[in-house]
């Protein structure tokens, strides 16, 4: 995740790279701008980043007029110590507008919807302006793709293809309907939250399953429930007693 930081304020500019960093230990900050002027300089020489980190009001200008200069369709997560360009900023490609003093919290929350938009930005049936107004109606996003490699090779899965995931031991496997492993580069905890529920459950702690992957389940001990799946399974998934009747409405829906 490449990203660029427009910002007036020095010491904002630090908190804010010093918060991305830890928040996304991978992220590179590619450059800070301090105005208008500068940052439409950066972008004509540079090839632009995956997002955008604007404050709102510059020296020079609003970062509003960067967009008026430079064609880009980068998100964009807006900065500023004021409410009143919210409905603006939801214009020019704005994943999220974020009052100062910028809350760590709100920023990790951002930068979760900037990684959704991405993980469904190569999918032909998306594109920036409808994730965006689905972002603004409050409808939820989920994760459509995942995109896993294979020796040198980079491989595009649809979760339609996604017949469960498994930990283990802190690593997650996605297994496919057709038989096949690859490593990913979640963990089952953020894959929950990111895949549709009404396609995809947890089954335990070890498992999140896909609807097409459950062949049959049985009645277990104490109220509990065992799974088979297809693919078939190493070992047995069993579904707790307090999820069982959650896990019989989810497979009836």
């Amino acid at each position: 995740m490449r990203i660029l930081i427009v910002e007036d304020e020095p010491a904002a500019a630090r908190r804010l790279q010093k918060i991305i960093l830890e928040l996304a230990p991978q992220a590179t900050i590619v450059g800070v701008c301090e105005s208008v002027k500068e940052s439409v300089h950066w972008l004509k020489t540079n090839t632009h980043p995956d997002l955008f980190l604007f404050d709102i009001q510059l020296a020079d200008g609003l970062s509003f007029e960067i967009f008026s200069q430079v064609e880009t369709s980068v998100p964009v997560i807006f900065t500023t110590a004021y409410d009143e360009y919210a409905l603006r900023a939801f214009k020019v490609n704005s994943v999220d507008y974020l009052l100062k003093p910028i809350d760590r919290e709100a920023l990790r929350q951002s930068v979760e919807k900037y990684r959704k938009i991405q993980s469904n930005i190569t999918n032909p049936a998306f594109d920036m302006q409808t994730i965006l107004a689905q972002m603004m109606s409050g409808k939820t996003i989920y994760k459509t793709r995942f995109l896993v490699s294979k020796g040198a090779q980079l491989i595009p899965i649809d979760q339609s293809e996604v017949a469960w995931l498994r930990t283990e031991e802190r690593i997650v496997f996605l297994h496919t309907h057709d038989g096949k492993r690859y490593l990913t580069e979640h963990t089952l905890d953020e894959l929950e939250e990111q895949l549709d529920p009404t396609h995809f459950f947890r089954a335990n702690r070890q498992y999140l399953i896909a609807t097409r992957a459950v062949h049959h389940a049985s009645p277990g001990v104490n109220g509990k429930l065992n799974l088979y799946l297809n693919p078939q399974t190493e070992e047995e998934v069993v579904v707790s007693r307090e999820k069982a009747m959650a896990f019989r409405r989810w497979l009836e829906r």
